[in-house]
């Protein structure tokens, strides 16, 4: 009989360091599993940010380009000469930029010859 009692008080321990072994588990896996997900849904959204960032500055760059062609064009085309540098598109035509963000480089060679039109993106804001 001693032997019957202590293999039941021997399964009955082994149970319960079995179910705190379980339900350690479970409380791990239930803090673990939920922080693993929101962090890598905060990572996916930053990126997902960043990247949009990214291409409005690339996006704010091709059009500052194209209107300041455009201008130049239209110029061209009302007076028969192309302008001699950014500050006159910018009285006569209205291209407004930002100058601490960019920089316009406008080389003219010639009157009647497209100028070389760049536009750098310093990136401050």
């Amino acid at each position: 009989m001693v032997r019957g009692s202590n293999t039941k008080q021997r399964n009955h321990k082994e149970r319960r360091v079995l179910a705190s072994k379980t339900s350690s588990q479970s409380f791990w896996r239930g803090l673990v599993l939920p922080l693993a997900l929101f962090l890598l849904l905060f990572l996916f959204l930053l990126f997902g940010i960043q990247n949009i960032s990214t291409a409005s500055d690339r996006e704010s760059l091709r059009i500052l380009e194209d209107a300041v062609l455009r201008a130049t064009i239209q110029c061209y085309a009302i007076e028969g000469m192309y302008p001699p540098d950014v500050a006159y598109l910018e009285d006569k035509y209205g291209i407004v930029y930002d100058h601490n963000r960019y920089i316009v480089h406008y080389e003219i060679f010639a009157g009647n010859i497209l100028p070389d039109i760049t536009v750098v993106n310093i990136g401050r804001r």
